[in-house]
């Protein structure tokens, strides 16, 4: 995909979330190795969110870094991710990746899901 296709669509990463991601991927043993963040359906709110790491990049794929760390989306998800912030959370009820997306008009109480 051209620069220009992506440029006026952004997925940020804050710093703890790359620094978590850092920390997970040194933890695997696997250095290249991205974390690649999915949207598809299903879910309580109609689409959910999904976390793997990858070591691939495909075609149709974007891949966004902070500080190095990169995480990579494909392009229909990308559609649905358009100006989200991933960031980790460390916080009295636990840690977890969160996504502020947006293009989430409505959200289960869990934060993996959400409906457009």
């Amino acid at each position: 995909m051209s620069d220009t296709a992506t440029a006026e669509r952004v997925l940020h990463i804050s710093d703890s979330a790359a620094r978590r991601v850092a920390f997970l991927v040194e933890q695997e043993g696997k250095p290249g190795t991205m974390l690649r963040l999915t949207v598809s359906g299903g879910g309580c709110s109609g689409f959910q969110y999904g976390f793997t790491f990858d070591d691939a990049v495909n075609a149709d794929d974007i891949v966004f870094e902070n500080g190095g760390t990169r995480v990579v989306t494909d392009d229909c998800s990308l559609d649905l991710l358009d100006g989200a912030t991933l960031d980790f959370v460390e916080d009295l009820m636990g840690a977890s990746f969160q996504i502020r997306n947006p293009n989430a008009k409505s959200s289960c109480g869990c934060g993996s899901s959400f409906g457009v």
